[in-house]
C-alpha cells in the first residue's frame, strides 16, 4: 500500500510506498527536500504535517521534541505516512538531481594537517567519476551495515580524488580505524552523493560562511566551486576552532583573502593557550560573524560543523540579524553519539 503526499507550497505530489520515509520517496520522485544526516540526528529535514498522520520513526529526542510533534512538526528522513499527507517542507532545487551510487575506492593518501585531523584522498576506479554538487557528502559502507558520513572537501571540477577531512573522535568506531589502522591502498566502499548543502547559484546575495572545525570541508568545496565558475559575490569566511591548530588549512584561506577580490577571512579561536600566541578574534565563531554583520537581511549564510554551532547560528542570525530563514543553509556534523541517540533506523 502507498500513500500520496502533497508539498503545500509547490503542489508537488508523490507516492510513498510501505517502508519508505517521506524523504526517500521525495528524492526518488525527483523532488528535493532539505536534509542532512538521514538518521533523525540533525534536524535539517524538519517540516510540518498540515494534513494526515505519520509514524515519526526513531530519532534523537532533542532534535524533535514532544512539544514540536504536538505542533505538527516531523523529521521527514524518519517519518513514514499512515495516511495521505499534506506537508510544509523546504524544497531544494537540484537536491535529487544526482542519484547516489555505490562505488569502490582506494585510499590514495592520508595527510595530518593537525594532530587530530586526517585529510584522506580516495581514488575511484579509472573509468568512474562521482557526479556531485560542491558541499555534498558520501557515506562509507562498513561492516554489519554501519555507515559513516563525511562531506567532500573537493569541488566537482577537481575530481581526480575525493577528499575528506576526518577529525579523531576518541572511541569512535570509524575514526579510531582511520587514525590507528588505515593505510594507503586500503579499499573502501562508498555511496553518494547525498545532502542539500550546496551553493544556490541563482542568487547574487553576499555570502557569509561559518565553519567550526572540520566543518570547513564542505565549505572549502563550495568556495572553490564559486571561484571556479567565476562568481563575483562578496564572500566572508568565519572559521572557528578551540586553538589555532584547529584551523588546519589557515594558509589556504589566507591565500583566498589575499588573491580573490571581495573575499574576507576571519579565523576565530575560543580556547587559545598562552603558548599559542594568538592575536586574532576570540570567542564563539558565530558571534564573531554576528558582531560584524548585525543586519543579514540581504545575505545568504552557509554554516557547517557541530550541531551546537549550527543551531546557535541559525537561531541568532534569524532572531537578531534579520536573516530570512530560507537563506540559511546548513550541514550539521552528527557524531556516533548523535546517531546512537536517534536509535536504529
Amino acid at each position: 500500500m502507498s500513500h500520496p503526499v502533497t508539498i503545500q507550497a509547490s503542489g508537488h505530489q508523490f507516492e510513498v510506498k510501505d517502508g519508505e520515509t517521506v524523504l526517500q520517496a521525495a528524492l526518488g520522485a525527483g523532488f528535493g527536500i532539505a536534509y542532512g544526516c538521514r538518521n533523525g540526528a540533525c534536524g535539517s529535514c524538519k517540516g510540518k504535517i498540515i494534513e494526515g498522520t505519520v509514524d515519526y520513526g526513531r530519532h534523537a529526542p532533542s532534535v524533535l521534541t514532544e512539544d514540536e510533534k504536538a505542533r505538527g512538526l516531523a523529521l521527514f528522513c524518519c517519518a513514514k505516512p499512515l495516511s495521505a499527507l499534506v506537508i510544509e517542507a523546504r524544497e531544494v532545487g537540484g537536491a535529487g538531481e544526482m542519484q547516489p551510487r555505490i562505488l569502490p575506492s582506494r585510499v590514495q593518501s592520508i595527510a595530518r594537517p593537525a594532530p587530530d585531523v586526517a585529510v584522506i584522498s580516495l581514488k575511484l576506479p579509472a573509468h568512474e567519476r562521482l557526479q556531485f554538487k560542491a558541499g555534498q557528502y558520501i557515506e562509507f559502507l562498513l561492516k554489519e551495515g554501519k555507515r559513516r558520513s563525511y562531506s567532500m572537501a573537493n569541488a566537482p571540477h577537481d575530481d581526480e580524488f575525493v577528499q575528506l577531512h576526518v577529525r579523531h573522535m576518541p572511541g569512535g568506531h570509524f575514526t579510531e580505524h582511520v587514525f590507528g589502522k588505515m593505510k594507503e591502498r586500503d579499499i573502501l566502499r562508498i555511496e553518494g552523493p547525498f545532502g542539500s548543502f550546496f551553493l544556490r547559484e541563482d542568487s547574487d546575495k553576499p555570502i557569509v560562511f561559518v565553519a567550526s572545525g572540520t566543518g570547513f570541508a564542505p565549505i572549502k568545496a563550495v568556495i572553490e566551486h564559486a571561484l571556479h565558475v567565476g562568481s563575483k559575490r562578496p564572500m566572508t569566511l568565519y572559521w572557528g576552532g578551540r586553538r589555532p591548530r584547529d584551523i588546519y588549512m589557515m594558509d589556504l584561506a589566507l591565500g583566498w583573502a589575499a588573491n580573490v577580490a571581495g573575499f574576507r577571512f576571519v579565523p576565530v579561536v575560543s580556547d587559545a593557550l598562552p603558548e599559542d600566541g594568538w592575536q586574532g578574534r576570540t570567542g564563539f565563531v558565530h558571534l564573531a560573524a554576528l558582531a560584524d554583520f548585525p543586519d543579514l537581511s540581504g545575505h545568504q549564510v552557509y554554516a557547517c560543523g557541530a550541531p551546537v554551532v549550527v543551531d546557535a547560528a541559525r537561531r541568532d542570525f534569524v532572531a537578531k540579524a534579520r536573516l530570512p530563514e530560507e537563506e540559511f543553509f546548513a550541514d550539521s556534523f552528527t557524531t556516533e553519539a548523535d546517531l546512537a541517540a536517534a536509535g536504529p533506523t
